[in-house]
């Protein structure tokens, strides 16, 4: 069974992610770690507190898990202090981690700031030069790429500029966009686009945090990086149309949907 580590904050509402992470490492069949970054008090209508961990706790954390089940991949989500950022960052270079996958994580979809630009900044310089993939939405790659992103060719530019800057591939998620919900994958001077329809449902809570979880699974089975970003995507697009409705505001995703089809 591959082991696959997710480093991110907790939803109590189950969700988002640490809980959204498990989930989605269960349904592609791998084992699942989690090194929480922070508590989350939050459901469908948003979030109302966060309480980060000590830094050196979660060096705590991340020290028991890779001296004894050194994981495959590992998925980065939402780090809130820059001594976390470098904790973090020093124990992947430590251990040598692979198949790292970054979800740069900086607001919430209800507009909860996560990172202030210090804690930003020092990702930049440490930590998202590790990264073998980043995948930013599109208000996230504007602020790394220094450009505004209103289309395919800016979403291109955009990508061009983060990729070169941090020496990794990244997967500029167009799910902000109107007109389509297409990602763009940049790695190795060249681009792919992954083209899929965009479903009517206003249930996304969790949605950034899944397509991450999946494509660290697929990388961690070994796949190209390009395979497991569709099939991660395929994973996503049907758990979105299992159309699950819980709460009372953008609702969380059926992980499990489709624990009995070939994705």
């Amino acid at each position: 069974m591959n082991i696959v580590l997710t480093i991110a904050g907790s939803d109590c509402s189950g969700g988002a992610g640490i809980q959204a992470d498990i989930k989605t490492i269960m349904a592609h069949g791998a084992y699942a770690m989690s090194v929480v970054t922070a508590l989350t008090a939050q459901n469908t209508l948003g979030i109302s507190g966060i309480m980060e961990v000590d830094a050196e706790f979660i060096r705590s954390q991340l020290e028991a898990v890779f001296s004894d089940l050194p994981p495959r991949a590992v998925k980065i989500g939402m780090i809130c202090s820059e001594q976390a950022v470098s904790v973090i960052s020093s124990v992947l270079r430590a251990y040598h981690a692979t198949n790292i996958v970054i979800d740069t994580v900086m607001d919430s979809t209800s507009g909860t700031r996560f990172m202030d630009r210090g804690t930003l900044r020092r990702a930049k310089e440490e930590l998202y030069p590790l990264a073998t993939l980043l995948t930013p939405n599109i208000p996230e790659a504007e602020a790394l790429s220094g450009i505004p992103v209103r289309d395919d060719a800016s979403m291109v530019r955009a990508a061009q500029i983060i990729s070169q800057h941090f020496g990794c591939a990244v997967l500029c998620k167009g799910g902000h966009q109107k007109a389509s919900a297409n990602d763009l994958l940049h790695g190795h001077g060249q681009c792919r686009w992954f083209t899929e329809k965009r479903i009517s449902n206003p249930d996304t809570h969790g949605t950034g945090c899944t397509l991450s979880s999946a494509i660290a699974c697929r990388l961690a089975e070994g796949m190209e990086l390009a395979d497991a970003v569709y099939h991660a995507k395929r994973y996503l697009t049907g758990i979105l149309q299992d159309e699950f409705h819980l709460g009372r505001g953008s609702g969380p995703l059926n992980h499990g949907a489709l624990l009995h089809m070939n994705v």
